[in-house]
């Protein structure tokens, strides 16, 4: 690879590892023009390398005229716009509902975009965690997402319980740095009884470990719990069938991969089995009731028997409409095609990152298993912190990356808008910055 002892032979070889990205990028392009991509503050290249789509995603090009668009409605039409505006602002959220069931594999009626990703997980675990007797565990991944670790521990404390004894924190073993599936419904099998909720990643944010949604949610549900998803890095990243696999609920964001902007509308699964369920609490409002009857301003809401029923306030439009931007890009282009590329552009990365880490302080923690892993590689760091890799890797090579410190540093090859030759900028950029052994 490439480094600041390069000799003729090495510069060579990056020739033609650049070559080779170029090539790869003419064979399988992937929806790059559809994007803004921001222009390099360093390096020989005029747009970054963006591989942080896993923390924040590009913009579309179209976002902009369609949100202009609803804007003008308001501007033209004032409060009538709720009515009679090109896309009415009343049922806009219906709109979003489709297109974003066909992506998580769910039902229409199971299906809502509202809030944000902690926010609808809080009112989730309103109706979904009920802890009662020896059944009041709540069990998460030790490297959960530090907002779902307080949002547990919150709701142990709501419920008069101990968070450092009711939340459970599976480890990976001793050395490794994933968990397994096994891990977990070993768990669940030897002390599922006293568990009340089963709450996961679907993709870790911090080791891009795709976990075994169908297979833990089946040994969860076998233990007598409630088996709830984040799917925060899973939506957009990876395909998914929840009806199918029998998940009780879910929440997941749209900032990341589905490039909806900062602070994104988000989005709520609830299995059918459980929609139109009297008994199950459930925090109510405005948006709550059915519309068909919402304007008859009654004192009591007559919720429908659909995952609408856990709707609270009237949606926001105009952050409404980057997602439904972008859930069009993604009906559009589908996801099998993504995740296809993905398998592909992932695994040219894992393959120059191996020569690089080959005699440098690097490790790829991401499982090797391509089944086992999203369109994310993370790189533990040896020596320097996260944060100043990743400084340097901008500043001085134009590469966009994560860090999560102390030692991680997460790249993310989209599909939709990643190239090879940004793999290649990767591999070369922490190749020239990280001294070898």
């Amino acid at each position: 690879m490439v480094g600041p002892d390069r000799d003729v032979t090495g510069e060579e070889h990056v020739n033609s590892l650049e070559s080779e990205a170029h090539r790869l990028d003419a064979a399988d392009p992937g929806r790059r023009h559809l994007f803004h991509v921001p222009p390099a503050e360093g390096g020989r290249y005029p747009e970054v390398a963006y591989l942080a789509g896993n923390s924040l995603g590009l913009q579309p090009r179209a976002t902009r005229d369609e949100l202009l668009a609803d804007l003008a409605a308001w501007s033209r039409l004032g409060v009538e716009g709720h009515l009679e505006a090109e896309r009415p602002w009343l049922p806009y959220h219906e709109l979003l509902t489709a297109p974003a069931a066909r992506l998580v594999g769910a039902r229409p009626a199971e299906t809502v975009v509202m809030n944000s990703l902690t926010v609808n997980l809080h009112l989730l675990m309103v109706s979904f965690y009920r802890p009662a007797g020896a059944r009041t565990r709540i069990v998460i991944e030790d490297s959960a997402f530090p907002s779902d670790s307080y949002a547990v521990r919150s709701q142990a404390r709501f419920h008069g319980l101990d968070p450092d004894t009711t939340v459970v924190r599976l480890t990976p073993r001793a050395g490794e740095d994933t968990l397994r599936t096994e891990d977990v419904t070993d768990f669940l099998a030897a002390e599922g009884d006293t568990v009340a909720l089963v709450l996961l990643g679907g993709v870790n944010y911090l080791t891009g470990e795709l976990m075994d949604i169908p297979a833990i949610t089946a040994a969860g549900r076998a233990a007598g719990a409630v088996v709830g998803w984040d799917l925060a890095h899973a939506v957009g990243n990876v395909p998914l069938a929840l009806h199918d696999w029998d998940v009780d609920f879910a929440a997941w964001c749209s900032y990341k991969y589905l490039n909806s902007g900062p602070g994104a509308l988000a989005g709520v699964f609830v299995h059918e089995r459980h929609l139109g369920d009297p008994g199950l609490p459930r925090f109510e409002g405005w948006w709550s009731t059915a519309a068909a009857t919402r304007f008859e301003m009654t004192p009591v809401s007559r919720p429908p028997a659909t995952v609408e029923a856990w709707q609270i306030s009237n949606p926001p439009i105009f952050a409404m409409g980057p997602v439904r931007t972008s859930l069009e890009l993604f009906d559009a282009v589908g996801m099998p095609a993504l995740r296809e590329r993905s398998l592909r552009l992932t695994g040219y990365l894992e393959r120059l990152l191996d020569e690089v880490t080959a005699d440098r302080p690097l490790a790829v923690i991401t499982p090797r298993d391509p089944e086992r892993r999203g369109c994310q590689l993370s790189v533990r760091i040896g020596v320097g912190s996260a944060n100043e890799l990743t400084k340097r890797l901008r500043h001085e090579h134009g590469v966009i990356a994560d860090a999560r410190e102390p030692d991680v540093v997460r790249f993310a090859p989209v599909p939709l808008y990643s190239t090879y030759h940004d793999c290649w900028r990767v591999a070369d950029a922490l190749a020239a910055t990280v001294e070898k052994h």
